[in-house]
């Protein structure tokens, strides 16, 4: 298992192996050990585990929860494609307005850990893209809410050829600046070995 620090402060990609054969693929995208050892701290304890199934062009997010119910997130993609958003949205955090983006599916090995109050989001590049999260808060619908993915300021990489299908909560969401201005956005609580990368660009685009 290989983990790498994001641009948001806090936040983790791990790479696991991915073993093909003529039946199909083995992978393991979490290790309690692996997270341990990299994130500096035990796992959380898993709330709630949920998934996602999105046709091609659909988009969801950017999600984030109140700070009084937040928590802390771990997501992979073991069907199809897509382009994982991970946004500081927490007032505070060394990191704030950045974000960071990962392909996800199941060649890649890849998985994405998000601490509390960190927006996510992401596109689904493939029909039948399924994404699979495990959480650490219970679900409060009152208190989830949304940044919009279109937000000119943020400039999320939505690829081209891409015709967004949103739900209408996601059409109607607001600006990073107005639901700060509006006390929407949870504040910064550090943790324990956050790191972060220095720059604000995809891994699709670094390699």
């Amino acid at each position: 298992m290989k983990v790498r620090p994001l641009a948001v402060r806090g936040a983790f990609e791990f790479r696991a192996e991915v073993f093909p054969d003529d039946r199909g693929r083995f992978c393991t995208p979490y290790e309690a050990q692996a997270f341990h050892d990299d994130v500096g701290r035990l796992p959380f304890p898993v709330a709630r585990t949920s998934f996602s199934t999105s046709r091609k062009g659909v988009v969801r997010g950017v999600h984030y929860s109140r700070a009084a119910t937040a928590g802390e997130k771990y997501v992979f993609c073991p069907g199809g494609a897509c382009l994982d958003l991970v946004v500081d949205v927490r007032v505070g955090s060394p990191t704030y307005g950045r974000w960071d983006c990962v392909t996800l599916g199941p060649d890649t090995g890849r998985a994405l850990y998000l601490p509390k109050g960190v927006g996510h989001g992401f596109v689904a590049l493939r029909d039948e893209t399924v994404m699979c999260y495990q959480m650490s808060n219970a679900y409060v619908p009152e208190d989830e809410l949304a940044v919009s993915v279109l937000d000119a300021e943020l400039g999320l990489p939505i690829p081209s050829g891409i015709e967004p299908v949103l739900s209408e909560r996601d059409r109607a969401a607001t600006s990073l600046a107005a639901a700060r201005s509006a006390g929407l956005l949870p504040g910064y609580e550090p943790v324990a070995s956050a790191a972060s990368s220095s720059s604000q660009n995809c891994l699709a685009q670094r390699r």
